[in-house]
């Protein structure tokens, strides 16, 4: 019985130590891309239209990068010896984990493929985060329409 707890106990250890740097990494990297495009927003002058439309491919290449992150994550979890595996539409290959962590991150979530183990929890924390770092992208860019619509405002009343 001892020897089961403590293979439970390393697998919950292990998966905590991956879901913690997925986690992490994604925020990082959402944080560093933001900066980054409001960096260049600040450096360029360039019209106003054009510095929204790069916010927007600037945000969503970041949401691509995170999403193939936690992509990268499954694909090792469940090619390890470690993990559980995932069922249904699922034959293992990084393509079919790309395509569940985009379903999972956006909150989709067709159902065609159900992690199983330490792997749903892995699930539930790539859609929290998926949560947060959209919802950062829409404030950041609504607040980037908002400085612009100002801008606009000032213009038509003068």
């Amino acid at each position: 019985m001892s020897g089961i707890f403590s293979n439970e106990s390393g697998e919950m250890a292990l998966a905590f130590l991956i879901n913690s740097f997925l986690v992490a990494a994604v925020v990082v990297i959402h944080h560093e891309a933001l900066n980054g495009l409001f960096r260049i927003g600040r450096k360029f002058t360039v019209h106003r239209n054009l510095a929204l439309l790069i916010g927007v491919f600037g945000a969503l290449i970041a949401h691509v990068v995170e999403i193939w992150l936690f992509a990268l994550g499954y694909y090792f979890m469940v090619h390890s010896e470690v993990f559980e595996t995932m069922q249904g539409n699922f034959d293992g290959s990084l393509i079919d984990c790309a395509y569940f962590s985009f379903t999972t991150y956006t909150s989709l979530g067709f159902g065609d493929i159900e992690p199983l183990g330490h792997l749903r929890f892995t699930a539930g924390l790539e859609a929290l985060t998926g949560l947060m770092m959209i919802t950062w992208s829409a404030s950041f860019m609504f607040l980037k329409m908002e400085k612009y619509w100002m801008h606009r405002q000032d213009e038509d009343s003068a």
